[in-house]
Parts: structure tokens; sequence; C-alpha cells
């Protein structure tokens, strides 16, 4: 008799852990401020908006980091349609986040 409760608890874990480095992504992004033009009267909040930017990219990073970890166990399901969709997430997630951590570093250095 084989205990499988251990892999879905795994997935299902995964799953929830990608889907709020989605959730935390997706807020940075909406709040991301690209641009050059700064309404007038709102510049004190430049470095708290900054500060918010890296510490969401930064979660993003170890949230994402955690639910590759728990996504891909050693042996791999016969379908890899599912990996390659998990993946491709991942590399957006990750790759955005790396540019946005660049891009704050050259906005506030």
């Amino acid at each position: 008799m084989r205990n499988r409760g251990f892999g879905r608890v795994r997935m299902f874990v995964g799953g929830f852990l990608l889907l709020a480095a989605i959730i935390n992504w997706t807020t940075a992004f909406m709040m991301s401020p690209h641009g050059s033009s700064v309404a007038p009267g709102t510049e004190h909040v430049r470095e708290t908006v900054v500060i918010f930017l890296r510490n969401s990219a930064i979660g993003t990073l170890i949230l994402s980091a955690i639910a590759g970890w728990l996504l891909f166990p050693i042996r791999r399901p016969r379908w890899p349609a599912r990996d390659y969709a998990i993946i491709a997430v991942l590399v957006l997630l990750v790759g955005s986040s790396i540019y946005q951590l660049i891009w704050l570093r050259s906005l506030t250095g």
C-alpha cells in the first residue's frame, strides 16, 4: 500500500504558494510608478513606494522559489504540459521581479 497523501499535499501547498506569488506580483505590478511624470504634491511618498515595491519583489522571489521547489518533486508526472505552464509562470514572475529590483536600484542610486 502506497501513501500518496504527502505528494498531494506538496502539490496543493505549492499551487497555493504560486497563487500567492502571482497575487503579490500583480499587486506590485499595478502600483509600479513607471514613467517620468510625477503628480504635483506626491513627491513625499516616492521612498515609501520604492520600499513597498522592493519588498514585494523580494517576497515574490521567495514565494516563487518555495512554490517551484514544492511543485517539482523528484518523480515527474507523465503530463509535461502542466510543467511547462508552471515553468513559464515562474520565469515571468522571477524575471520581472529581478528587473524590478534592478530598476528600483537605478531609480534610487
